[in-house]
């Protein structure tokens, strides 16, 4: 494997690493550095919204505002470089999430599992998701107050 593409590797799984932090710390302003300005985002399969960038970033502030706690654990990606253009790549990457919501909100303790698939481009700032979709998605012990997602 050439260096250019191990270097590619590694600064994918930074950017996906970069997500999930930003995620659970909740400083969703950094995501403006993961996603592309016209990225097209379907968080619908676990409960969530469809939508440009623009509608999902503060659906996102939305959401985890009721969660005291959360932690976005992912796996190795699975990355796939387009064999035609070295500017664009796809990447499976495995989730396990628990979410503990507010005290006010009940304070329960539940667990989402799914498969973030994703579009990637270079881009003149380096690598960004374009679009981001959640597939196969799994759930355990969620309150009814939580949205339900598509199955």
């Amino acid at each position: 494997m050439h260096i250019d593409r191990i270097s590619d590797i590694l600064e994918i799984q930074a950017l996906l690493t970069d997500y999930v932090f930003a995620l659970d710390t909740r400083e969703i302003d950094k995501l403006d550095h993961v996603f592309t300005a016209d990225a097209v985002c379907d968080y619908r399969a676990t409960g969530g919204r469809q939508g440009d960038w623009a509608e999902i970033k503060p659906w996102l502030v939305e959401a985890l505002g009721g969660f005291g706690l959360s932690q976005h654990l992912i796996g190795l990606p699975q990355i796939r470089f387009d064999s035609q253009d070295s500017t664009r790549a796809t990447a499976n990457t495995m989730l396990f999430n628990p979410m503990h919501m507010l005290p006010e909100k009940g304070g329960q303790i539940f667990f989402i599992g799914a498969t973030y698939q994703d579009e990637l481009v270079r881009t003149a700032n380096g690598w960004r998701i374009k679009s981001r979709t959640e597939i196969a998605p799994w759930a355990k012990d969620v309150p009814a107050s939580v949205p339900k997602g598509e199955s």
